[in-house]
């Protein structure tokens, strides 16, 4: 007879998978700055090909395949899942080029938006109600971008495209009723024919730098499938295990371990007005992080009765 698990110990394993999950990410930049002499497009192209096909093995090993069947079965509801394969897709492309051209810091910024950008999207999609402080966040961090606008005079696109795509990402997937592992597969999968096409293509025209005797290069483009698939895998199990106001705090340690990296392994130059933006911006979110501590706290005595 197998004893419970003990409620505390799960919470124990979803922080440490977190962890794991939000470290790796925090990680990224070192591991696609290896790419060098790979343009971003393709590196994306194989990251979609072998994710699919790691995905493929693990849905087999955990025998998941009657979801993902049953959803292929209704492409009439494959729409969301289609939106949030272009998305992610969008997210990955835009993150490679960022660390190609060093442009990690507006990387991190865009990472560090995110939570901001949900709040925003939960206003104007969901129609849901902005605390005061969640308001004031969201404005901290619209001023942020508007001040690198006015004085730097270049609009930081990288930032705004990342936060705006994993924001609305974010969006389209909770209305996805599949689990992580099924619905990271299931996504892949659409996207599958266009990366096999994009392959073909660079294969004929004789630009792929896969199987052309650079076993290294080889090697990493077929490895970004598993480094792409386990933090998701991870951050699915920590979702299962922590509330959502935990998981909200441990999401900053991935651009803070990138804006490290851009700051002492990359030396990418930092401008005092970036410095200036950065900081509004971690003002916000701890605005932000307050709202949500705040109406966690309401919620405890009203589920207690």
């Amino acid at each position: 007879m197998s004893l419970p698990v003990h409620p505390d110990k799960e919470a124990t394993r979803g922080v440490l998978l977190g962890l794991f999950a939000y470290l790796w990410w925090g990680c990224f930049p070192l591991f696609f700055a290896l790419f060098e002499g790979i343009p971003a497009w393709e590196i994306l192209v194989h990251r979609v090909i072998w994710s699919c096909v790691f995905l493929a093995l693990l849905v087999t090993a955990l025998r998941r395949w009657s979801p993902v069947l049953g959803a292929l079965e209704h492409p009439q509801r494959l729409g969301r899942v289609l939106a949030c394969a272009v998305l992610i897709a969008l997210n990955w492309g835009i993150y490679i080029y960022a660390v190609e051209t060093r442009h990690v810091f507006q990387a991190s910024l865009g990472y560090f938006l995110t939570p901001l950008v949900n709040v925003l999207l939960g206003m104007l999609i969901l129609k849901e109600r902005m605390r005061v402080l969640q308001g004031m966040a969201v404005g901290l961090a619209t001023l942020a971008i508007v001040i690198q606008l006015v004085v730097l005079g270049e609009l930081p696109w990288i930032t705004l495209c990342l936060a705006l795509s994993f924001g609305t990402y974010g969006l389209f997937r909770k209305q996805v009723p599949l689990d992580g592992v099924t619905g990271l597969f299931v996504e892949t999968l659409l996207l599958l024919p266009v990366a096999l096409l994009a392959l073909l293509w660079l294969i004929n025209a004789g630009y792929s730098n896969f199987m052309i005797g650079d076993d290294r290069a080889n090697l990493l483009l077929m490895a970004s499938g598993v480094v792409t698939a386990l933090p998701l895998i991870a951050f699915a199990g920590a979702t299962h295990r922590l509330r959502l106001s935990t998981i909200g705090f441990l999401m900053y340690i991935n651009p803070t371990i990138q804006f490290f990296i851009a700051l002492l392994v990359f030396e990418e130059p930092l401008k005092p007005i970036q410095l200036a933006t950065f900081v509004m911006i971690w003002i916000g979110l701890a605005m932000y992080s307050y709202a949500a501590w705040q109406n966690r706290s309401r919620a405890s005595p009203a589920t207690a009765r």
